[in-house]
């Protein structure tokens, strides 16, 4: 059947999928390393060294550390492992794929006026994969709460007759108006009623607004799986010069765009007396996709041969974003007559599009270089996730939801460490980085600690370098928002495998 698409005005605050709240203002928010390999390799610490094509992602001046013309393109196999624990179950899921991390070039332009201080101009086109969203993870245990508390906490002062059908009305068409008419809230509600989870006090009066719940208390075998799939990507222009012999200085122009897709199902049993509906299956999905703009300003100074510093600056990134979301529901219930309830309500929400600004990020760097056998580099940022903030901010809706980001999350420091050491054709590399949590509360997102090795091989003017990256962070992971608000903690592990080749013309 074709699906049906309705496009929504109301609130659509308490989405079930988290969409709009914290969770999204952290993964538009947060980059992971990719890029080339030799960068990868390093933890990323380029910040006063160049001379990299996804050195210039983290300071533009690092282009003008080029003396000739360059071309890269990296493809990255990303594997994480979530060892997940909920309640006393236990389980472990991993997910796999490859994909194209990096490409771009780099074009130097010698000025030849040889009384200009200004040595060289390059203009450089970049990609990067900021994130990688492929996931997945499966949480069981026996919980003392049920999601009829979902369907409760959205329920609880709504109208009975904004929440169920008229007679003779098809489950698609008051889904559809439902929302249309009041909103994501109403919806669940809608969802809860007519699976027979949700009881009013008084199903002969419309505007009953108290309901009680057809599951009793007790425990619940509950199995939660997540799936997650996308990317954030980038693309940016690069323009920066080389002012005499010491000075470095670039700016980025960067589109930034999303494209995320998530899926939940909770499947919940009970066999506690007294209950009237002793199964649940509910499932909903996401689809999210956006774009945004942001710039870089960077510099680097090269105070001696053996020392370079650099700073940057990363503005804000300004996003416009669209979500839509798909729901099932289905019940098994004491009713001899009709004991399995289904409701499909084949619709397709599409929420107003809406805007977030993430933190800017200031990067301070120092470079030793030793010659032609190598160097050791060093980067640290400072990044406040407290000023994240969803627009427009006087939708009150947006407002609470800016209000949380504020109190919940604040600044976060990172720091890298990156070695290269040369021998004839070969680089051996190293890194380490260590990234704070963005929350207050590092219990419920913990801080990152990652490594890095690597090796390259130049033929001249061609040089291929591979690079191992591993990263360790535990996650506390909510079900829902409201009601079942019951967390799986995710000991989550990286572990990517890059390749890059580079080409000098």
């Amino acid at each position: 059947m074709k699906k049906l698409v309705y496009f929504f005005i109301a609130s659509i605050a308490m989405s079930t999928i988290n969409a709009q709240n914290i969770s999204d203002a952290l993964r538009y928010a947060e980059e992971s390393i990719n890029g080339t390999a030799r960068f990868a390799a390093m933890s990323g610490a380029f910040g006063a060294l160049g001379g990299d094509l996804s050195a210039i992602s983290i300071n533009p001046a690092g282009s003008a550390i080029l003396t000739r013309p360059q071309l890269s393109i990296s493809l990255t196999n990303y594997d994480r492992d979530n060892q997940v624990r909920f309640f006393e179950g236990r389980s472990s899921t991993g997910v796999s794929n490859l994909d194209l991390s990096q490409g771009g070039a780099a074009f130097v332009f010698n000025n030849q006026d040889v009384n200009s201080p200004w040595r060289k101009f390059v203009i450089s086109i970049l990609y990067d994969q900021t994130n990688n969203f492929d996931d997945s993870f499966f949480a069981s245990g026996t919980n003392t709460n049920s999601i009829d508390s979902y369907f409760l906490a959205n329920a609880q002062g709504l109208r009975l007759d904004q929440i169920s059908r008229f007679e003779g009305e098809s489950v698609q068409d008051a889904y559809g108006d439902i929302g249309a008419t009041f909103g994501y809230q109403h919806q669940q509600a809608f969802l809860g009623f007519e699976s027979f989870i949700l009881e009013p006090e008084d199903i002969t009066d419309d505007a009953n607004s108290v309901y009680f719940s057809n599951i009793a208390p007790g425990t619940f075998n509950q199995e939660y799986a997540y799936a997650s799939t996308g990317y954030n990507g980038k693309l940016g222009v690069n323009l920066a010069m080389q002012y005499q012999d010491n000075l470095f200085i670039g700016v980025n122009l960067n589109s930034h765009f999303i494209n995320y897709n998530q899926s939940t199902f909770l499947r919940e049993r009970n066999t506690n007396t007294g209950s009237f509906v002793t199964e649940v299956g509910f499932e909903n999905n996401l689809r999210t996709t956006g774009n945004g703009f942001s710039f870089q300003l960077g510099a680097i100074s090269k105070v001696t041969d053996f020392l370079r510093l650099g700073v940057t600056y990363d503005s804000p990134i300004w996003y416009n974003i669209l979500d839509e979301t798909t729901q099932f529901i289905s019940t098994v219930t004491e009713n001899p007559d009709n004991p399995n309830v289904v409701l499909d309500p084949n619709v397709i929400n599409v929420f107003p599009e809406y805007r977030l600004k993430t933190p800017g990020k200031v990067t301070g760097s120092a470079a030793l270089i030793f010659g032609t056998k190598g160097l050791l580099s060093f980067d640290y940022s400072r990044k406040d996730f407290g000023s994240t903030e969803f627009r427009p901010s006087s939708d009150l809706v947006f407002a609470n939801e800016n209000a949380q980001i504020s109190n919940l999350l604040g600044v976060s420091t990172s720091y890298r460490i990156g070695g290269e050491l040369r021998h004839k054709n070969f680089s051996f590399r190293g890194g380490y980085r260590f990234e704070e949590s963005p929350y207050n509360d590092n219990t419920f997102y913990g801080d990152l600690t990652g490594y890095s090795l690597g090796l390259g091989y130049s033929f001249g003017n061609t040089r291929v370098d591979l690079a191992y990256q591993t990263s360790e962070r535990t996650i506390s992971r909510q079900l829902y928002n409201v009601g079942l608000t019951d967390a799986a903690l995710i000991d989550v592990n990286n572990d990517n495998i890059s390749v890059s080749f580079n080409m000098t013309l």
